[in-house]
């Protein structure tokens, strides 16, 4: 696995100067694709030839340089099979083989500038740039033709940034459980394309994955079901336990070391905790927390179901802020999604305890009382320094201040919220959501739907619907794997790559640097990186 990547690389003979010349983006298969990548014909050498003289060195004083020259070893170790070393950088220094991470003031927060020849230079203002630098000479790691050695061209000079804040991927580990090991390889896929957000997907009415200490029995008897549910065969997973119950959940050390895994690849955990709806599981720990009182049952299979949080009901109010603060106090994300999608609201309808709430506040009717809901659990997260963000339907009955709308029903909701001023992450069923089939005929099971690798790349978080002056609110983009009908890592790395891969360039590279045919030609080498880091993907088509 670990020479795949170089093996199948193309060699630096004459043929590949003429193709950096012509095209270096193209030629190196760089993805996503950089906001600018130039090409100097060099005299002699066309490559830097790397061996065990080279050094990997670092500004000793810029943070984050030193991690990611820690990281850009292990990379060399992995991609290569060649065992390099990290050390600060001297005063003096010859950069004939080193590959150097030097400061450089005034630099975007996430951007980097990377030049090679006749060593190699990554200079930025920070770790995420540091880290970014050292992905793309990662993927410009190939095998010298006529030698064999690992090296990379010299003459290239790359100025790159993101377009977008938010670039994310949202896992759904409710429907199906993923272990610690099989998230840590996800995290690593998005790192190698620079994503920097990963929504984890925690609680829903099938399940709830979080360990809560308060309230211990809703993983010890809400994280398991009957089976694996979703009409899928007992055999497509092997997450049961002794009981033959299907499920899992994460102790709260774990979740810290998928946050500490994330935060040394520049990732953010964004943790979700459904509410009002989409909340069963914890219903049938806790029925009292509902309008009815119970009992409930787990569901195994997928659906909208009317029974939810009862908002008239001050216990239930407690209950969830009670967990908001041990989700705030573990997670150091500046947001909280807190879902608010797919609500019914026919319990409220007849429960006295949500009508004398309306009354009480005086609100319309029962889409205000989900706004009354919305309102008062984004002020308790605001008091624990955090900021809610949800599904667009907590635009309904009016949005809560200091709210961020994720729009998922298209992007009508995210047009309207940035509109009026609120911060927008575009996240639409037509171009993001992974549950969807990648071809029309011989796909494997799915949820129904169909969006390709071409009408992913397609996507751009803005609309021409967002005034131009209100655009800043669009943070950026994201990609959903709704897991109904994914019950193994196999399958999850299959849905997701390699459509994460036009998500990442659609929200990372400048618009005008975009183009499908040159993209799906940079892909053919992406395939490679793929095969290398072990990842199921479906192959490109032809």
């Amino acid at each position: 696995m670990k020479e795949t990547l170089l093996a199948t690389a193309v060699g630096f003979a004459t043929v590949m100067s003429e193709a950096l010349a012509a095209d270096p983006a193209t030629a190196l298969g760089l993805v996503p694709i950089p906001k600018e990548i130039s090409f100097s014909r060099q005299k002699t050498p066309n490559a830097l030839m790397l061996d065990a003289n080279t050094r990997i060195l670092y500004d000793a004083k810029s943070a984050g340089a030193c991690e990611a020259a820690e990281f850009l070893v292990s990379f060399m170790v992995e991609d290569a099979g060649l065992k390099l070393t990290s050390a600060p950088a001297p005063a003096k220094q010859s950069h004939d083989k080193n590959i150097v991470f030097r400061a450089k003031t005034g630099m975007p927060t996430e951007g980097y500038e990377l030049r090679t020849g006749p060593g190699v230079t990554i200079e930025a203002s920070g770790g995420a740039g540091f880290f970014y630098g050292a992905q793309t000479l990662r993927q410009m790691l190939t095998r010298d033709a006529a030698t064999g050695k690992p090296a990379i061209p010299v003459g290239i000079t790359i100025m790159d940034e993101p377009r977008f804040a938010w670039r994310g991927l949202m896992i759904d580990c409710c429907r199906h459980f993923f272990t610690v090991e099989e998230l840590k390889k996800m995290l690593d896929l998005m790192a190698s394309l620079k994503l920097n957000t990963f929504h984890w997907h925690l609680t829903e009415d099938q399940a709830w994955r979080i360990e809560i200490k308060k309230y211990p029995k809703l993983t010890e008897i809400g994280a398991w079901r009957g089976g694996v549910g979703f009409d899928l065969p007992s055999t497509s997973t092997d997450r049961y336990r002794a009981d033959g119950k299907y499920g899992g959940f994460y102790t709260q050390e774990q979740a810290k070391e998928i946050i500490k895994y994330a935060a040394a690849r520049h990732i953010n955990v964004t943790p979700e905790i459904e509410m009002p709806g989409h909340s069963t599981a914890a219903l049938v720990v806790y029925p009292e927390f509902g309008c009815t009182g119970g009992p409930y049952a787990m569901p195994a299979g997928g659906g909208i179901f009317l029974d939810v949080y009862c908002a008239g009901n001050d216990k239930t109010i407690a209950f969830l802020e009670d967990v908001l603060t041990e989700i705030a106090d573990l997670f150091p994300s500046k947001f909280v999604h807190i879902g608010g999608d797919e609500c019914p609201k026919d319990r409220w309808t007849s429960c006295a305890k949500c009508q004398q709430r309306i009354r009480a506040n005086g609100l319309k009717d029962e889409k205000e009382l989900q706004s009354w809901f919305v309102r008062r659990m984004d002020k308790f997260l605001e008091s624990k320094g955090k900021r809610l963000i949800g599904w667009d339907e907590i635009l309904e009955g009016g949005l809560a201040p200091g709210a961020a709308v994720m729009s998922w029903r298209g992007v009508k909701g995210g047009i309207e919220a940035a509109s009026a001023g609120h911060d927008v992450v575009m996240s639409p069923t037509t171009h993001c959501y992974f549950d969807y089939l990648q071809a029309k005929t011989g796909e494997p099971v799915g949820i129904g739907g169909f969006l390709p690798l071409e009408k992913v790349y397609e996507f751009d978080p803005v609309t021409t619907g967002i005034p131009e002056a209100k655009r800043q609110h669009v943070l950026g983009g994201q990609a959903n794997v709704w897991t109904e009908h994914i019950p193994n890592a196999r399958k999850l790395q299959y849905m997701t790559a390699p459509r994460v891969c036009a998500l990442a360039e659609a929200v990372w590279s400048p618009a005008d640097k975009r183009n499908w045919a040159d993209f799906r030609a940079r892909m053919d080498r992406e395939a490679a990186r793929l095969d290398a880091m072990g990842i199921n993907y479906r192959k490109l088509d032809k």
